[in-house]
């Protein structure tokens, strides 16, 4: 209780505390300070398709720099859809071996807490050099496949290009236009030709979500809240929204994924594939299902799990991303894995996708990284993988490691700034779901503002998803607690 005397917390601090904890390096080393000082803009080589006066643009959050990747497509033949994604090519300023990205390994990622960005790249590099920026000309990796009329794929060519994007968009904007809630954005009304453009991926992205539904896509929607830091305090907790725009970016960047991997698979490279196994706890959803009066098959059904969720979320959207998060903890977590050629894919049980990696973040993920380096290699002709089995089976570990890590990071972070809003609320009571019951105890989520906290008195005979009323008892930013009392 006695944080109440504190009116100030430095919530960089706690950022900064949490990544030291859980063994990331928060600061760039002189050694990469200076090599990336020195970088100079390269001239892209002469080989390379110039696709420049292609429509291409971006969808991102409205304060993103590091754009990894941006979209353009065409109609073709029998209601096809022709999509070309250009990934931004890192490699090209982070040769291997060198100091930026001995440390990008060493963090695996980049960390967003809402409090402090720490870059996996310093932003010389993933803000400007490597960042496809618009109207600026780019080297990048371009990714080509069909969508069908079915939503089913077929994977195209991928090459490297010079691009350059167009118009930089931003998901809520783009989200409300389609969702026909608001007005075209600016950016795409004063772009000749753009509106079409994005209405034609968006229709494209609809027929994949369509097809990966039916064959069992998890149908998940687990809330984050943000914290929105304004003048050192924490002004409010957002929920970032799933809509149309985060949908049509989802769905062309699990094609391209897909793509990747059926382009490294027919050079019979080895490669790291992403994977979501089998449910850890099938049981547990099964059980999950029965308290709400549906029955689901005794063994993993991605298809049945996906009609079950449809279903809740029709019938009670509001604690429909508890049910999420409950389903995700019982799912397990995604991890990465070394894939020999000719070996049995193990798929993304979520995703309900067999072959798939993650290749289109270069700029904010090491694994995507090193898969650009293999698609690079097989473009080149290289007569060697730039990787050993070997050392792609150390990698994969090391950046399942790394994701936790900084997952972990995120959530305390996420808590210690919950926990500032409320330090001044001590007393109050709170409308609230139960998010966890288990014997490491008892969480509810606040419905406003959305913060997550322990129940410590009175939390006998709750369940998860029960709606209660609970009374804010204490905080303590520094440690990440947010204590409550059930009152009803």
């Amino acid at each position: 209780m006695e944080m109440q005397n504190h009116p100030y917390v430095d919530l960089n601090a706690i950022a900064w505390a949490a990544m030291d904890h859980y063994g990331f390096v928060p600061e760039f080393p002189p050694s990469v300070v200076r090599e990336v000082g020195a970088l100079a803009t390269k001239t892209a080589p002469d080989d390379l398709r110039d696709l420049r006066s292609l429509l291409w643009s971006s969808i991102d959050n409205h304060d993103s720099r590091d754009l990894d990747q941006i979209e353009v497509c065409e109609r073709g033949p029998d209601g096809e859809i022709h999509v070309r994604v250009a990934i931004a090519d890192v490699d090209f300023y982070v040769p291997r071996g060198s100091e930026t990205d001995r440390h990008a390994c060493r963090n695996g990622t980049s960390v967003y807490t809402g409090i402090e960005t720490f870059p996996m790249l310093p932003d010389r590099l993933s803000a400007d050099l490597t960042s496809l920026l618009p109207g600026q000309d780019h080297v990048a990796v371009v990714i080509e496949y069909v969508v069908r009329e079915d939503g089913s794929t077929r994977p195209g060519d991928i090459y490297r290009a010079i691009v350059r994007n167009q118009a930089k968009l931003v998901y809520e904007e783009v989200g409300d236009w389609l969702e026909g809630t608001g007005p075209v954005p600016e950016a795409v009304s004063e772009t000749a030709g753009l509106a079409e453009q994005v209405l034609l991926q968006d229709e494209a992205a609809l027929r994949m979500k369509r097809r990966r539904t039916e064959w069992g896509a998890l149908a998940l929607e687990t809330i984050e809240a943000e914290p929105v830091i304004a003048d050192g305090q924490v002004a409010c907790l957002v929920i970032q929204e799933q809509n149309r725009a985060r949908c049509l970016i989802e769905e062309f960047m699990v094609a391209a994924n897909g793509s990747i991997t059926a382009f490294l698979a027919a050079a019979h490279l080895p490669m790291i594939h992403r994977v979501v196994r089998t449910p850890r706890n099938w049981e547990g959803i099964v059980i999950e299902a029965a308290e709400r009066g549906e029955t689901l098959p005794a063994k993993p059904d991605a298809e049945a799990l996906t009609r079950f969720l449809i279903r809740q979320k029709a019938a009670d959207p509001d604690r429909f991303p508890d049910l999420s998060l409950t389903v995700v903890k019982l799912m397990g977590a995604g991890e990465y894995v070394a894939f020999r050629p000719g070996d049995e894919p193990i798929g993304h049980f979520a995703l309900a996708v067999t072959d798939y990696t993650h290749g289109t973040a270069p700029n904010r993920r090491y694994v995507d990284l090193i898969i650009q380096r293999l698609v690079k290699s097989v473009i080149g002709g290289e007569r060697y993988p730039p990787y050993a089995l070997s050392e792609l089976d150390a990698l994969a570990l090391r950046m399942t490691d790394r994701e936790k890590a900084s997952q972990k990071v995120e959530r305390f972070t996420r808590k210690a700034a919950a926990a500032v809003m409320l330090q001044g609320r001590i007393g109050e009571t709170f409308e609230a779901f139960v998010t966890g019951a288990s014997e490491k105890g008892t969480y509810v989520r606040l419905i406003d503002p959305p913060a997550e906290g322990r129940v410590v008195w009175g939390w006998q005979g709750l369940r998860v998803g029960q709606r209660v009323r609970v009374r804010l008892l204490a905080t303590d930013p520094y440690l990440g607690f947010i204590d409550f009392g059930h009152t009803g």
